[in-house]
């Protein structure tokens, strides 16, 4: 399944290695990802892919927001058909 993922927090250095790596270790794809930086804020959204699990989705979700709330980020993980409905008139 198909995911977003926002993080948003002071620019720093690292930011996008930290959310790759917690990506990686769990052995989630990063299909496609941007960023921005305005002003001193860090925003940036990835597209992922989680295994194919309910409860894989909602763990992984569980833990990156936790561990970005450690580094002062703030993590949003949704799945891609809540961000298009969200998205859609």
């Amino acid at each position: 399944m198909r995911a977003v993922i926002s993080v948003v927090g002071r620019d720093r250095p690292g930011i996008l290695a930290f959310a790759a790596n917690e990506c990686a270790v769990r052995n989630i794809n990063i299909e496609d990802v941007t960023q921005k930086v305005l002003q001193d804020l860090f925003t940036m959204i990835m597209i992922v892919t989680i295994p194919d699990d309910p409860e894989s989705f909602h763990n992984f979700a569980r833990e990156i927001e936790a561990a970005g709330d450690a580094q002062g980020l703030k993590i949003h993980v949704m799945h891609e058909d809540i961000f298009n409905a969200m998205h859609t008139i």
